[in-house]
């Protein structure tokens, strides 16, 4: 296969494993979510592989995007002067489509922390397996920001509107007994359970039809990517007006800083 940097990619009989490899807290970026989309898009082409598991080292699942980083910081103050100048994000979100159009069954062993892109990614899978001690968070109001990777169209479709709107306008961690009660979680083990008892789904879809497998997921999963790219594209250009702002500062700030935003609403 491949030779990947940030991710390892493994065969397991009929079940192939995608592990995020940047501990500890597994934040993305451009190049980390086109490693994903390569790999899932192996398993596609790969005659034996029926599904698939995406897991992580370290602390986190993925903590989503570090707005602290210095090439990220000025990503967006090019972005602030110049619109077209905002490929890097863009481009994040192009590979965050391929991942939707992918054709055969993924379950994320979340074990910990998936945080606003990070609960993007686990979302993007058919099943979640996780524990009490992980947390999903779409925090991007608290950010001052605007949600992102598909998720004001696939939250809502996953644990209801008004479960979406919660989470969205609270920004509020969501633990795993919780997403498990709400639907957005599967199944909820212990922490050092987690990923062996999403090979064991992973595997246990795997004794299935691969032919049947491909056909009802895609009837089932019909037009999702197709929607996570409008919802993308919309998600982008909020994003990049919020981007400006000094509230959008401020939230990073304070998140940094561990403390409560002092937002002023402009």
């Amino acid at each position: 296969m491949t030779k990947y940097t940030d991710i390892s990619v493994e065969k397991h009989g009929h079940v192939g494993l995608i592990e995020i490899r940047k501990p500890p807290l597994n934040f993305f970026d451009v190049s980390l979510i086109n490693q994903i989309a390569d790999a899932l898009e192996e398993f596609d082409n790969d005659i034996e592989i029926r599904a698939s598991v995406l897991a992580a080292q370290g602390k986190a699942f993925c903590a989503g995007a570090d707005f602290s980083d210095p090439k990220r910081q000025e990503q967006e103050a090019n972005a602030q002067k110049d619109p077209a100048a905002n490929l890097p994000i863009n481009h994040l979100y192009v590979q965050a489509v391929r991942i939707f159009r992918n054709k055969k069954p993924i379950v994320a062993a979340v074990h910990g922390a998936a945080i606003g892109g990070g609960l993007g990614l686990a979302v993007s899978a058919d099943f979640r397996v996780t524990c009490p001690e992980a947390r999903f968070a779409a925090n991007f109001t608290k950010l001052g920001f605007h949600p992102g990777f598909g998720l004001t169209t696939t939250l809502p479709e996953l644990v209801g509107r008004n479960n979406a709107e919660l989470i969205f306008y609270t920004s509020r961690r969501v633990t795993g007994e919780e997403a498990t009660r709400m639907g957005l979680a599967n199944v909820c083990v212990p922490q050092d359970q987690v990923r062996a008892e999403a090979m064991k789904l992973a595997a246990e879809i795997a004794e299935c039809s691969p032919l049947g497998l491909i056909s009802t997921r895609a009837t089932m999963r019909a037009g999702l990517a197709d929607r996570v790219m409008a919802a993308t594209n919309h998600e982008l250009a909020e994003q990049t007006k919020l981007r400006a702002t000094e509230d959008f500062k401020e939230g990073v700030k304070a998140t940094a800083e561990r403390r409560a935003a002092n937002f002023k609403g402009r």
